[in-house]
Protein backbone atom coordinates (compact mmCIF):
# COMPACT_ATOMS: atom_id res chain seq x y z
CA UNK A 1 0.00 0.00 0.00
CA UNK A 2 1.74 3.53 -0.67
CA UNK A 3 2.32 5.76 2.20
CA UNK A 4 -0.52 8.18 3.00
CA UNK A 5 0.99 11.36 3.12
CA UNK A 6 -1.43 13.87 4.77
CA UNK A 7 -2.46 16.85 2.87
CA UNK A 8 -0.82 20.36 3.65
CA UNK A 9 -2.45 22.45 6.86
CA UNK A 10 -3.45 25.45 4.62
CA UNK A 11 -6.30 27.22 5.39
CA UNK A 12 -9.62 26.24 3.47
CA UNK A 13 -10.28 27.84 -0.07
CA UNK A 14 -12.97 30.65 -0.19
CA UNK A 15 -14.74 28.33 -2.18
CA UNK A 16 -15.14 25.22 -0.19
CA UNK A 17 -18.05 24.55 1.78
CA UNK A 18 -18.06 24.91 5.46
CA UNK A 19 -18.36 20.91 5.66
CA UNK A 20 -14.99 20.26 3.61
CA UNK A 21 -13.53 22.66 6.06
CA UNK A 22 -14.56 20.74 9.22
CA UNK A 23 -13.78 17.42 7.63
CA UNK A 24 -9.94 18.82 7.05
CA UNK A 25 -9.75 20.09 11.12
CA UNK A 26 -11.19 16.75 12.39
CA UNK A 27 -8.00 14.66 10.20
CA UNK A 28 -6.23 17.31 11.44
CA UNK A 29 -6.91 16.51 14.49
CA UNK A 30 -6.41 12.62 13.86
CA UNK A 31 -3.52 13.45 12.37
CA UNK A 32 -1.40 15.63 14.86
CA UNK A 33 -2.49 15.18 18.67
CA UNK A 34 -2.96 18.03 20.58
CA UNK A 35 -4.03 20.50 17.58
CA UNK A 36 -7.51 20.43 18.47
CA UNK A 37 -8.26 22.63 21.23
CA UNK A 38 -8.54 20.61 23.64
CA UNK A 39 -5.60 20.28 26.48
CA UNK A 40 -3.67 16.92 25.95
CA UNK A 41 -0.58 16.32 27.89
CA UNK A 42 1.32 16.86 24.67
CA UNK A 43 5.00 16.73 24.14
CA UNK A 44 5.66 20.63 24.31
CA UNK A 45 3.95 20.09 27.87
CA UNK A 46 5.88 17.20 28.87
CA UNK A 47 8.85 19.16 27.95
CA UNK A 48 7.75 21.72 30.40
CA UNK A 49 8.64 19.63 33.08
CA UNK A 50 9.99 16.02 32.31
CA UNK A 51 9.45 15.33 36.05
CA UNK A 52 5.54 14.60 35.69
CA UNK A 53 4.85 11.34 36.95
CA UNK A 54 1.37 9.79 36.28
CA UNK A 55 -1.93 10.55 34.93
CA UNK A 56 -3.36 14.30 36.05
CA UNK A 57 -4.59 13.93 39.65
CA UNK A 58 -8.18 14.01 41.26
CA UNK A 59 -9.17 14.33 44.66
CA UNK A 60 -10.25 10.53 44.42
CA UNK A 61 -6.75 9.95 43.25
CA UNK A 62 -4.63 11.37 46.20
CA UNK A 63 -7.02 10.06 48.64
CA UNK A 64 -7.22 6.58 47.08
CA UNK A 65 -4.91 4.01 49.15
CA UNK A 66 -3.09 3.25 46.25
CA UNK A 67 -2.05 5.32 43.01
CA UNK A 68 -1.44 4.24 39.39
CA UNK A 69 1.72 2.93 39.90
CA UNK A 70 1.80 -0.84 40.75
CA UNK A 71 4.90 -1.43 43.35
CA UNK A 72 7.36 -3.84 43.82
CA UNK A 73 9.29 -3.92 47.52
CA UNK A 74 12.63 -5.52 48.88
CA UNK A 75 14.24 -5.74 51.94
CA UNK A 76 17.71 -3.96 53.00
CA UNK A 77 19.51 -5.73 55.78
CA UNK A 78 20.90 -3.91 58.50
CA UNK A 79 24.54 -5.43 58.11
CA UNK A 80 24.39 -4.07 54.08
CA UNK A 81 24.48 -0.76 54.92
CA UNK A 82 26.15 2.25 57.08
CA UNK A 83 25.10 4.48 58.88
CA UNK A 84 21.11 3.44 59.66
CA UNK A 85 19.33 0.48 60.37
CA UNK A 86 18.05 -1.01 57.01
CA UNK A 87 15.08 -1.03 55.65
CA UNK A 88 12.66 -1.53 53.01
CA UNK A 89 12.54 0.33 49.20
CA UNK A 90 9.47 0.38 47.56
CA UNK A 91 9.50 1.49 44.29
CA UNK A 92 7.27 1.63 40.78
CA UNK A 93 7.54 -1.87 39.27
CA UNK A 94 7.60 -0.62 35.44
CA UNK A 95 10.68 1.40 34.47
CA UNK A 96 8.84 2.95 31.24
CA UNK A 97 7.91 6.37 32.60
CA UNK A 98 11.95 6.62 33.75
CA UNK A 99 13.01 8.15 36.82
CA UNK A 100 11.31 8.64 39.90
CA UNK A 101 12.22 11.39 42.66
CA UNK A 102 13.00 9.82 46.46
CA UNK A 103 11.87 9.92 49.77
CA UNK A 104 13.15 8.35 53.18
CA UNK A 105 11.03 7.83 56.07
CA UNK A 106 11.97 7.29 59.65
CA UNK A 107 10.00 5.70 62.57
CA UNK A 108 9.74 7.67 66.11
CA UNK A 109 10.83 7.18 69.49
CA UNK A 110 11.51 3.42 69.90
CA UNK A 111 9.44 2.80 66.65
CA UNK A 112 10.74 0.55 63.64
CA UNK A 113 10.04 0.78 59.96
CA UNK A 114 7.37 -1.45 60.98
CA UNK A 115 5.00 1.71 62.36
CA UNK A 116 4.91 3.93 59.41
CA UNK A 117 5.46 1.03 56.28
CA UNK A 118 2.38 1.80 55.10
CA UNK A 119 3.59 5.06 53.76
CA UNK A 120 5.99 3.15 51.50
CA UNK A 121 3.18 1.52 49.19
CA UNK A 122 0.76 4.36 49.51
CA UNK A 123 3.43 7.07 47.81
CA UNK A 124 5.48 4.54 45.37
CA UNK A 125 2.34 3.89 44.02
CA UNK A 126 2.04 7.86 43.39
CA UNK A 127 5.32 7.50 41.45
CA UNK A 128 8.13 7.69 44.16
CA UNK A 129 11.09 5.57 45.36
CA UNK A 130 10.53 5.20 49.37
CA UNK A 131 12.94 4.01 52.10
CA UNK A 132 11.06 3.13 55.12
CA UNK A 133 14.11 3.08 57.47
CA UNK A 134 14.66 1.26 60.97
CA UNK A 135 17.22 3.32 63.15
CA UNK A 136 20.67 2.87 64.54
CA UNK A 137 18.68 2.36 68.20
CA UNK A 138 15.23 3.03 69.18
CA UNK A 139 16.53 5.81 71.82
CA UNK A 140 18.20 7.81 69.10
CA UNK A 141 17.30 11.25 69.05
CA UNK A 142 16.30 14.25 66.08
CA UNK A 143 19.61 15.04 65.15
CA UNK A 144 21.12 11.21 64.44
CA UNK A 145 17.84 10.22 62.84
CA UNK A 146 18.50 13.43 60.34
CA UNK A 147 21.58 12.31 59.65
CA UNK A 148 20.69 8.70 58.98
CA UNK A 149 17.74 9.72 56.61
CA UNK A 150 20.81 11.13 54.42
CA UNK A 151 22.47 8.39 55.07
CA UNK A 152 19.49 6.55 53.84
CA UNK A 153 19.31 8.43 50.79
CA UNK A 154 22.76 8.46 49.84
CA UNK A 155 22.67 4.41 50.08
CA UNK A 156 19.53 4.80 47.71
CA UNK A 157 20.79 6.90 45.30
CA UNK A 158 24.37 5.15 45.17
CA UNK A 159 24.31 1.72 45.81
CA UNK A 160 20.79 0.33 46.13
CA UNK A 161 19.42 -2.28 43.73
CA UNK A 162 17.04 0.16 42.42
CA UNK A 163 20.05 3.18 42.00
CA UNK A 164 19.26 3.50 38.40
CA UNK A 165 15.35 4.37 38.68
CA UNK A 166 16.35 7.56 41.25
CA UNK A 167 16.82 11.20 40.21
CA UNK A 168 19.29 11.86 42.55
CA UNK A 169 18.57 15.64 42.40
CA UNK A 170 14.78 14.98 43.15
CA UNK A 171 14.93 13.77 46.76
CA UNK A 172 12.81 14.13 49.97
CA UNK A 173 12.29 13.61 53.67
CA UNK A 174 9.46 12.29 56.23
CA UNK A 175 9.79 11.55 59.46
CA UNK A 176 6.89 10.62 62.53
CA UNK A 177 7.77 11.93 66.20
CA UNK A 178 11.74 12.19 67.00
CA UNK A 179 11.57 10.80 63.17
CA UNK A 180 9.75 13.76 62.27
CA UNK A 181 12.31 15.93 64.39
CA UNK A 182 14.98 14.39 62.21
CA UNK A 183 13.28 15.20 58.53
CA UNK A 184 14.06 18.89 59.61
CA UNK A 185 17.58 18.22 61.08
CA UNK A 186 18.22 16.33 57.45
CA UNK A 187 16.78 19.65 55.76
CA UNK A 188 18.44 21.88 58.02
CA UNK A 189 21.64 20.00 57.21
CA UNK A 190 21.18 19.08 52.99
CA UNK A 191 19.32 21.97 51.45
CA UNK A 192 19.27 20.72 48.43
CA UNK A 193 16.14 18.24 49.14
CA UNK A 194 13.47 19.25 47.40
CA UNK A 195 10.72 18.74 50.05
CA UNK A 196 10.31 17.74 53.71
CA UNK A 197 7.03 16.62 55.72
CA UNK A 198 7.86 15.80 59.41
CA UNK A 199 4.72 14.46 61.01
CA UNK A 200 3.51 15.14 64.33
CA UNK A 201 7.49 15.64 65.01
CA UNK A 202 9.11 15.79 68.55
CA UNK A 203 12.79 18.43 68.48
CA UNK A 204 13.99 20.08 71.84
CA UNK A 205 15.36 22.54 68.98
CA UNK A 206 12.43 25.23 68.22
CA UNK A 207 13.52 27.72 65.64
CA UNK A 208 14.21 25.84 61.91
CA UNK A 209 15.67 29.66 60.19
CA UNK A 210 18.25 27.46 58.40
CA UNK A 211 15.71 25.25 56.58
CA UNK A 212 15.91 26.20 52.33
CA UNK A 213 13.74 23.09 51.73
CA UNK A 214 9.75 23.62 51.08
CA UNK A 215 8.65 22.10 54.42
CA UNK A 216 4.78 20.91 55.00
CA UNK A 217 4.84 20.29 59.04
CA UNK A 218 1.93 18.08 60.38
CA UNK A 219 0.31 18.57 63.50
CA UNK A 220 -2.31 16.73 65.65
CA UNK A 221 -5.01 18.78 67.79
CA UNK A 222 -4.94 15.75 70.35
CA UNK A 223 -0.98 15.20 70.99
CA UNK A 224 -0.01 15.28 74.27
CA UNK A 225 3.39 13.67 73.40
CA UNK A 226 4.49 16.43 71.01
CA UNK A 227 1.39 19.39 71.49
CA UNK A 228 1.42 21.33 68.85
CA UNK A 229 1.77 24.83 71.02
CA UNK A 230 5.55 23.76 71.73
CA UNK A 231 6.64 22.07 68.32
CA UNK A 232 4.81 21.34 65.28
CA UNK A 233 3.32 25.54 65.34
CA UNK A 234 6.99 27.00 66.23
CA UNK A 235 8.61 24.31 64.32
CA UNK A 236 5.96 26.00 61.26
CA UNK A 237 6.05 29.72 62.44
CA UNK A 238 10.15 29.89 62.42
CA UNK A 239 10.90 28.56 59.20
CA UNK A 240 11.76 31.66 56.58
CA UNK A 241 8.65 33.61 55.79
CA UNK A 242 10.55 33.44 51.60
CA UNK A 243 10.16 29.67 52.39
CA UNK A 244 7.17 27.47 50.54
CA UNK A 245 5.93 26.16 54.02
CA UNK A 246 2.57 24.93 55.29
CA UNK A 247 1.00 23.73 58.37
CA UNK A 248 -1.72 21.04 58.59
CA UNK A 249 -3.27 20.44 62.20
CA UNK A 250 -5.09 17.01 62.27
CA UNK A 251 -8.31 16.92 63.77
CA UNK A 252 -9.36 14.42 66.86
CA UNK A 253 -6.16 12.58 66.26
CA UNK A 254 -3.36 12.05 68.46
CA UNK A 255 0.37 11.73 68.33
CA UNK A 256 0.80 8.40 66.80
CA UNK A 257 -2.23 8.95 64.16
CA UNK A 258 0.78 8.61 61.41
CA UNK A 259 1.53 5.27 62.48
CA UNK A 260 -2.03 4.07 60.67
CA UNK A 261 -3.33 4.44 57.16
CA UNK A 262 -4.77 8.36 57.80
CA UNK A 263 -6.20 9.79 54.09
CA UNK A 264 -5.79 13.50 55.11
CA UNK A 265 -1.59 12.57 56.21
CA UNK A 266 -1.62 10.81 52.57
CA UNK A 267 -3.36 13.30 50.58
CA UNK A 268 -1.74 16.15 51.60
CA UNK A 269 1.52 14.74 51.88
CA UNK A 270 1.61 13.07 48.05
CA UNK A 271 0.09 16.75 47.26
CA UNK A 272 3.51 18.51 48.75
CA UNK A 273 5.68 15.74 47.62
CA UNK A 274 4.41 15.68 43.82
CA UNK A 275 4.93 19.43 44.20
CA UNK A 276 8.03 19.89 45.45
CA UNK A 277 9.74 16.96 44.22
CA UNK A 278 8.65 16.79 40.65
CA UNK A 279 7.99 20.22 40.52
CA UNK A 280 4.39 19.19 39.12
CA UNK A 281 2.25 22.09 39.51
CA UNK A 282 -1.32 19.55 38.86
CA UNK A 283 -0.92 19.07 42.80
CA UNK A 284 -0.96 23.22 43.35
CA UNK A 285 -4.87 23.11 43.47
CA UNK A 286 -4.87 20.66 46.20
CA UNK A 287 -2.74 22.88 48.08
CA UNK A 288 -3.54 26.62 46.82
CA UNK A 289 -6.03 28.11 47.70
CA UNK A 290 -5.79 27.00 51.31
CA UNK A 291 -7.33 24.03 52.29
CA UNK A 292 -10.38 25.07 54.74
CA UNK A 293 -10.93 23.45 57.98
CA UNK A 294 -13.11 20.47 58.33
CA UNK A 295 -14.17 17.07 59.74
CA UNK A 296 -10.62 16.45 59.56
CA UNK A 297 -8.72 19.86 60.02
CA UNK A 298 -8.40 22.10 62.50
CA UNK A 299 -6.22 24.63 60.78
CA UNK A 300 -3.92 24.67 57.21
CA UNK A 301 -1.79 27.45 57.27
CA UNK A 302 0.49 28.41 54.17
CA UNK A 303 1.85 30.71 51.87
CA UNK A 304 -0.31 31.15 48.10
CA UNK A 305 0.76 30.74 45.84
CA UNK A 306 3.71 28.67 46.27
CA UNK A 307 7.12 30.35 45.08
CA UNK A 308 9.25 27.14 43.52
Amino acid sequence: MPHYVPPPLTPPAPQRSWAGALATAALVAVLIPGASGARAAGPAEAADNPYERGPAPTVATIEADRGPYAVSQTPVAPGAVSGFGGGTIYYPTSTADGTFGAVAVAPGFTGTQSSIAWLGPRLASQGFVVFTIDTLGGLDQPASRGRQLLAALDHLTVSSAVSGRIDRARLGVMGHSMGGGGALEAAKNRTSLKAAVPLTAWNLDKTWPEVRTPTLVVGADGDTVAPVASHSEPFYTSLPGSLDKAYLELKGATHNAPNTANTTIAKYSVSWLKRFIDNDTRYERFLCPLPQPGPAIVEYRGNCPHHS
